[in-house]
């Protein structure tokens, strides 16, 4: 790791630019750092374009001047413009007033759309909008155009999941979008294209952004929510902060207790010399209860140097499953055999994880460096109960113990590095990650093999970026080297056809450009989708007496290449991506063995090449107290499976849509209804035969200035939100019909001088701890 790290800091730190660079600080009349304001180097006498950037988020701007009489011009909207020569380079701490003209409440509403193209992003800003008071960070995201949250796991329509960053951090888990106030989130970046800067296995990244914290001194915020689906749902969470100087003390603490169902019915058939059917009515009862802490310590020794350390720590005491099913089996349309089971599991899992980073400035160099560790036990003894009675009314009753456990160790370090350069910045960076992981699992009746399997790699990625504004026109070009080394083995010994070494370069490249109040973007980015250790592994697990799943050691990564274009123009917004998949990576069932057809291995394989179309378009006017939003999305592939019937193409489009309507009345009070709706279609290897739709009603009330507030839910009052769908698998075709149940819940918030950590660690190893 010194090897490579020293090897690439020699190999760029000796670029240099002739020409000379100027540099200063932009804040606000609360001495507030000011992003996205213009700065503009202009020739004199005659104030001609030389060139121009943008300021950063924590205010700094940097460029190059080209002659030695030449004026800087700054301005941001609602503030007066202000003029500078360009001597002496550094320009230090620029102060901007605001003009109170343009501050209007007309002009403010009239030329700062909710979604606009900025740089490499799709920015929707928050403050200032009904989405302050949409409740936690995860139904917030709910609400952005082309974006889908549930339960932390957040997708952007065509792209996939996407990664999320809050002011920079990479988010850990998933509960810290609801540990998240919408009313603290200034704005939010959506990149459909990340680029070099990111793994390549990243195809969207969402990049929060919360509002300055106010004040010093101890502060709280606590939310409780009580929620009723099929029972119970109950949370707590707790976060603080104390912050002295350049001290900053953060933690939270969340419990929970949540109960729910995963119901459906399940019919399969399979086609061989017979017709083998079965049908299955499966309700699935959970009970799962959760742990969260986390401590952060920062220090910000001076405006240049600041570092900190913070520890993750997460524990499921309990996840309890049970699952009771019905079961028929037919041949040829005989009765072959009836069945009904019970099965028992009780999982826990433990989860650490500790960043330590150091943020800073060295003359033109700004540097940040983080280094990683996480360790995660998992642990799942399991019981069913069977009883299979034959048409000629003999019986066979059985019980089945299984134990499966898992264990996994990562550390990582990261070092990315930005320097003006030409007007424009440069960055270079560099990570390593060591991970690994084992999986045991144990039969005790013999009925499915015992098996242990290891997977061990070595990750190093490294990356060169360019950025700069030419006029208008913002440009961004980079490319991204990733190298992995994994060691596959199988109860102690290595397995060489497993094992694989992967090396692979991804370029990427995105501009844009604003034609009157017209914001375009056009970007292309090369990808890598890599399998989780789950997918990977051998192991195969019992089900029930008709299903096992399984791993395949042998899936391939896949290998993306995505051009968007996105563009805004007030209160419209759309987008548009085609994708190139190569080696797709999808789950199918197939037979355990000639032997008994009737039992299905679920697993996973590589689909040799997809190609897929997304598009979307959203209208967010404002019309007094009413603010509704319009989202339609279209999704076509072009892909080719095998079916009963033979080959199938499966290329039929599916829409989507979204409607919003938020009501603000005085005295902080919101009033909400939202409803979703889909079309039949094709997407991977599924069909959905019968679509889902949903209402969501949401009340808002604010109390105490804001510092108290109490939101109800309810989600799904029809109970129509589930699709059924057909996937095909081979010579086998499975019906899922999911049952739909509307939900309850009511959260209240109490905050007190309630402020957000300072802490900037961005963390390391994130691609490969997304994979365990």
């Amino acid at each position: 790791m010194k090897t490579l790290l020293s090897v690439f800091i020699s190999t760029f730190i000796p670029i240099s630019i002739s020409a000379q660079t100027i540099s200063g600080k932009l804040v606000d009349e609360q001495n507030q750092p000011l992003p996205y304001a213009n700065v503009v180097l202009l020739s004199l006498p005659d104030s001609t374009f030389v060139t121009g950037t943008v300021s950063t988020e924590d205010g700094t701007f940097s460029l190059s001047t080209t002659a030695e009489k030449q004026l800087v011009r700054i301005s941001s909207i609602g503030y007066n413009t202000l003029y500078r020569a360009a001597q002496p380079a550094d320009m230090g701490v620029i102060q901007l007033t605001t003009d109170a003209q343009m501050l209007g409440e007309v002009v403010v509403k009239a030329d700062l759309p909710k979604t606009r193209v900025k740089g490499d992003a799709m920015v929707t800003t928050v403050t200032g909008s009904v989405l302050e008071k949409a409740g936690t960070g995860n139904d917030l995201l709910d609400k952005i155009p082309g974006l889908s949250a549930n339960n932390g796991s957040v997708n952007v329509f065509g792209s996939g999941k996407a990664e999320i960053y809050i002011n920079g951090r990479k988010m850990r888990n998933s509960s810290e979008l609801d540990q998240l106030s919408s009313e603290n989130i200034k704005s939010v970046e959506v990149l459909r294209n990340p680029g070099a800067r990111y793994d390549a296995s990243v195809k969207a990244v969402v990049r929060i952004i919360t509002k300055k914290p106010q004040g010093e001194g101890f502060g709280f915020n606590n939310r409780t929510y009580l929620g009723y689906q099929y029972d119970l749902a109950l949370l707590d969470q707790f976060n603080f902060n104390y912050r002295k100087g350049g001290f900053d003390l953060g933690g939270m603490l969340l419990g929970s207790d949540y109960k729910f169902e995963n119901n459906k019915i399940i019919t399969q058939k399979t086609y061989l010399d017979k017709v083998w059917t079965q049908n299955s009515d499966m309700k699935n009862p959970t009970h799962s209860q959760y742990l969260s802490a986390m401590l952060s310590l920062n220090y910000q020794f001076n405006e240049n140097h600041v570092m900190g350390v913070r520890y993750d720590f997460s524990r499921s005491p309990k996840i309890e499953m049970r699952a009771y099913m019905n079961s028929s089996i037919h041949v040829d349309n005989l009765l072959e055999e009836e069945s009904k089971s019970k099965l028992h599991s009780l999982t826990t899992n433990n989860s650490h994880t500790v960043n330590a980073y150091y943020n800073g400035s060295f003359n033109d160099w700004k540097v940040d460096f983080n280094v990683d560790g996480m360790w995660i036990d998992n642990n799942n003894p399991t019981v069913s109960e069977e009883n299979v009675k034959k048409p000629d009314n003999t019986e066979d009753n059985r019980i089945i113990h299984t134990l499966g456990n898992s264990s996994n160790e990562l550390y990582a370090a990261k070092l990315i590095m930005d320097h003006p350069l030409w007007g424009g910045s440069f960055s270079i960076g560099s990570e390593y990650t060591y991970s690994n992981r084992i999986d045991r699992y144990a039969n005790d009746e013999n009925i499915i093999p015992d098996n242990e399997n290891r997977i061990r790699e070595n990750a190093i990625s490294a990356f060169a970026m360019y950025a700069r504004s030419f006029g208008q026109l913002q440009a961004q070009a980079g490319v991204r080297y990733e190298h992995l080394g994994s060691d596959y083995y199988e109860f102690g010994k290595r397995m060489d056809e497993q094992s694989r070494t992967y090396d692979n370069v991804f370029p990427s490249i995105s501009v844009s450009y604003p034609i009157g109040k017209v914001q375009m973007m056009l970007s292309y980015s090369g990808n890598i989708e890599r399998p989780s250790y789950n997918k990977l592994s051998s192991s195969i697990i019992y089900a029930n007496k008709y299903t096992y799943e399984s791993g395949n050691p042998f899936l391939r990564s896949s290998i993306l290449n995505t051009l968007s274009f996105n563009t805004s123009w007030k209160w419209l917004y759309f987008s548009m991506n085609y994708s190139h998949i190569k080696d797709m990576q999808t789950q199918i069932s197939q037979s355990y063995s000639d032997e008994d057809p009737s039992i299905s291995l679920f697993t996973h394989t590589n689909v040799p090449k997809m190609d897929k179309l997304n598009a979307t378009l959203s209208a967010s006017p404002t019309i007094g107290i009413w603010s509704p939003q319009f989202t339609a999305m279209y999704s076509q592939q072009w892909l080719v499976m095998d079916t009963p019937d033979g080959p199938k193409n499966l290329n039929n489009p599916i829409g989507y849509f979204q409607w919003n309507n938020t009501f603000s009345f005085r005295k902080d009070f919101q009033f909400s209804i939202d409803l979703e709706t889909s079309t039949r279609g094709e997407d991977i290897t599924y069909r959905t035969i019968k679509p889902g739709s949903s209402v969501n009603l949401s009340l808002y009330k604010g109390f105490l200035d804001g510092k108290l507030a109490v939101q109800l839910q309810a989600n799904d009052i029809f109970n129509t939100s589930s699709s059924d769908i057909l996937l095909y698998s081979g010579n086998r075709i499975m019906i899922y019909e999911p049952e739909s149940r509307r939900s309850f819940g009511m959260t209240v918030r109490y905050k007190f001088n309630a402020t957000k950590s300072k802490y900037k660690g961005t963390g390391a190893g994130d691609s490969q701890k997304s994979r365990m």
